[in-house]
């Protein structure tokens, strides 16, 4: 097997019997993304000199013993807003294109400490603002299945940076979706994990409430040893939570017999796929033939997830991205009359369409005369919201769902339509209100040849049934991820 082609673990081993050195591994990730990086577009920045650099530094510790983890010397990718010392952080956006932090995210430095090697920042939507990764300043990501549809976003960058194996598995961000709908279009695994296990020290904010960084990999072993590395309790992040447990590999069991799964009925009405409906149904039969016990329920208030999220969201961000004003760092105007008008024309120039609406729309629904009627309402929302999963898991060990409505569309299809692209996000955002974790696997191919995800979902903390179940899925071989037709895309 090719470098390239061995998923994160699977590498990490055989650098540890010295059958391979991690700068082989950095060579073989620059190789290819010097292959299909022109057409596919997942990164931003590639440090190429650093990264071998870095590379060899790890082996050595590696070779006298220091580091003996299953992810030492393993290249890795890292989604754009996570800040890395002296390595460019944009979050996509021509307002941070300059900025150089002086600190490295707490989940990055867990990675380094765990001897990962990092070869570069990966695109998205402008500061996690969109579903599609067609909102960058820095130009679209293209799904490395096919190249004239989308990757999905705002994580897109760094999916398709592992399914084009540029790398064998990334980091990204989920706020309403991020990382579980872009990992269903790209075939590949990403999980997003109960909110607070992750810190989100150094993650330039989007929804404070509901940012959670996670692991994108090929496989869910990959996952499960990832998020074992960047998971701890932070004390520079006060939503971080000192779990009892971080031992994720060990959910790795091929076995389901006896727990109880639920499918919302919601889930499965209007507007999703016929395809993707039958690959997910298909997915839950296979659980059931292994002895899970898997039956309907009705969920309720889904309807009222998408604009319970987008004010609440809107309403983080235009909190949050109010230090963005040219004064300390990033981008500034060159002309301006005064202070006022510096800051107007900056962010105006600095910022693209899609975040100045969600910056307005947040506005709104924090000034007086509205704040009752909309951004307090929604608030009430995520709270029934998540009473309404906490009687689901009264009853049931996980709930499967679709990651995402249709496959990936075609570039384009859903950017003029911002709405569209909204309700989109149906089947994720309601997990990212509720603080859940949620782990999407690739199930089956459409009739166009791209992945369809199924989502699975847990309680909170509960990421290993999440994972046990994820992983008796994977064990059946039911899915075997197809070749790529040819280097960066099908034809």
């Amino acid at each position: 097997m090719e470098i390239k082609s061995m998923t994160a673990v699977e590498l990490g081993k055989k650098i540890q019997a010295k059958e391979i050195s991690a700068v082989e591994a950095v060579r073989a990730s620059l190789a290819q993304i010097d292959k299909v990086e022109e057409q596919v577009h997942s990164f931003v920045t590639i440090d190429r000199a650093g990264t071998l650099q870095r590379a060899e530094e790890v082996q050595r510790q590696i070779s006298d013993g220091t580091l003996t983890g299953p992810l030492a010397g393993v290249p890795v990718a890292v989604k754009d807003n996570m800040c890395t010392k002296g390595m460019l952080t944009t979050c996509s956006s021509k307002i941070l294109g300059n900025f150089k932090p002086v600190f490295t995210a707490e989940a990055v430095r867990n990675l380094e400490k765990a001897g990962a090697v990092i070869i570069g920042k990966t695109n998205m939507d402008e500061f996690a603002m969109g579903s599609t990764t067609e909102t960058s300043y820095f130009g679209v990501t293209r799904n490395p299945w096919n190249l004239e549809h989308v990757p999905g976003g705002s994580s897109g960058g760094s999916c398709a940076a592992v399914a084009a194996e540029e790398c064998p598995y990334a980091l990204g961000s989920d706020t309403g979706g991020s990382i579980r709908q872009p990992s269903s279009f790209c075939g590949v695994v990403g999980i997003k994990p109960t909110y607070g296990t992750v810190s989100r020290y150094g993650l330039i904010a989007y929804g404070s409430s509901l940012d959670q960084i996670g692991p994108v990999a090929k496989d869910v072993t990959d996952c499960a040893a990832i998020l074992e590395a960047i998971a701890s309790h932070d004390p520079k992040d006060s939503t971080s939570i000192a779990r009892e447990s971080y031992d994720f590999t060990g959910a790795l069991r091929d076995d389901v017999k006896g727990m109880k799964i639920g499918i919302p009925q919601d889930y499965f009405i209007d507007g999703l796929d016929k395809e993707v409906k039958e690959h997910i149904l298909r997915a839950a039969k296979v659980l059931e033939e292994k002895g899970a016990v898997v039956e309907e329920f009705d969920l309720s208030l889904v309807q009222y997830a998408i604009p319970a999220y987008y004010v609440i969201a809107s309403a983080e961000a235009s909190s949050n991205l109010a230090r963005f004003d040219g004064v300390k760092y990033g981008y500034r105007t060159e002309e301006y009359e005064d202070l006022h008008n510096m800051y107007k024309k900056s962010r105006s120039e600095g910022f693209g369409a899609e975040v100045k609406r969600r910056i307005m729309l947040g506005s709104f629904v924090l000034s007086s005369g509205y704040y009752d009627a909309y951004y307090l309402k929604a608030l009430r929302t995520k709270a029934l919201i998540k009473q309404a999963f906490d009687r689901a898991f009264e009853k049931y060990d996980a709930i499967l769902a679709p990651a995402a409505p249709t496959t990936a569309p075609r570039l384009g299809a859903s950017l003029n339509d911002p709405l569209k692209m909204y309700l989109g996000d149906i089947y994720t955002i309601s997990v990212n209100l509720a603080g859940l974790p949620g782990i999407s696997i690739p199930v089956g191919t459409d009739s166009k040849g791209l992945p369809v995800g199924m989502q699975v979902i847990g309680s909170c903390f509960d990421e290993k049934k999440i994972f046990n179940i994820a992983y008796a899925y994977e064990q059946t071989g039911e899915y075997k991820r197809p070749a790529l037709v040819q280097e960066g895309g099908r034809e």
